[in-house]
């Protein structure tokens, strides 16, 4: 039987984002919680709840979701879950899609869709300020400096404390920080998968949070095989040791392992207790 009883984020270690948010680095992300396709209610509502209320007992601080999840459901089901929340959790959200069905997303930076879109936000997580809000794509449609402006006049008003961005390159995020403070990055990022590993030195260099969706790559063999043989060495799962060598790979890295499942859930999180050494990063180089 699983002990869960040494099974805590903040071993892991901490990430002071935007120089003013101790968040433990293990975090959790909430699109899963959601029906299939991310769209509509989840199957299990009650164990969604669960998965919930366990994360943040076993240390997660940081919770990521976002307004095209399900749409509204995921922040919902958050604040039914969790709030009234404890003064250390940081909740992340997103805005800048629009969706019309199961796994379809339209990108939309319009300012009005945007203002909307963070308004409905706070009414659904019951917030009055959001502690780190990510504009979710930048829209080729809309001038980067519209679409920002809107983030930074609700900033201005104390509507969003911090402003992040998603799937975005060094030029982008060099245009953006003309605009605004950008704390934190948010791309697709896996050991499989190293695209952006320019992106993660840059946000070393300044000091910005780094998080990573998609922390498995599926279908490349040789990752595949490496992590299986670490895997076998630390007695652990393929994606356990994911996880583990994301958060080896760089001191600014915040992950948001996203589940529907309070056992998934404490398997991702036990993945902190996996130290990988330097043959294993022999094995798992960052490319």
């Amino acid at each position: 039987m699983k002990d869960t009883t040494t099974i805590n984020a903040a071993t892991a270690g901490t990430f002071i984002l935007a120089g003013d948010l101790p968040v433990n680095r293990m975090g959790y992300g909430a699109m899963r919680i959601t029906g299939q396709g991310i769209w509509g209610p989840p199957k299990d509502r009650a164990e969604a709840i669960r998965v919930l209320k366990k994360a943040v007992e076993v240390g997660v601080n940081f919770i990521d979701t976002a307004d095209s999840y399900g749409p509204d459901v995921s922040e919902e089901i958050i604040a039914e879950a969790l709030y009234p929340y404890s003064k250390d959790l940081v909740i992340a959200t997103k805005g800048g899609f629009t969706r019309t069905g199961p796994n379809q997303w339209s990108v939309n930076g319009q300012p009005k869709h945007l203002k909307a879109a963070l308004e409905g936000s706070l009414k659904r997580l019951k917030l009055d300020t959001i502690d780190l809000y990510q504009l979710h794509r930048f829209d080729p449609q809309v001038p980067v400096e519209e679409s920002l402006g809107v983030l930074k006049d609700a900033q201005d008003k104390g509507l969003i404390r911090h402003i992040g961005l998603s799937e975005v390159s060094i030029q982008q995020i060099e245009q953006a920080s003309k605009l605004v403070k950008v704390v934190s990055v948010q791309n697709m990022y896996n050991y499989g998968n190293q695209r952006w590993n320019d992106v993660l030195t840059w946000c070393e260099q300044n000091q910005v949070a780094f998080i990573p969706w998609y922390p498995l790559q599926a279908g490349d063999l040789s990752a595949e095989k490496a992590l299986k043989k670490v895997a076998e060495k630390h007695n652990a799962s393929e994606y356990q040791i994911a996880l583990a060598w994301l958060l080896k790979a760089s001191p600014v890295t915040l992950l948001i392992p996203g589940t529907s499942s309070v056992n998934h859930l404490e398997d991702n999180v036990a993945a902190v207790n996996i130290l990988l050494d330097e043959e294993d990063m022999r094995l798992l180089p960052r490319k």
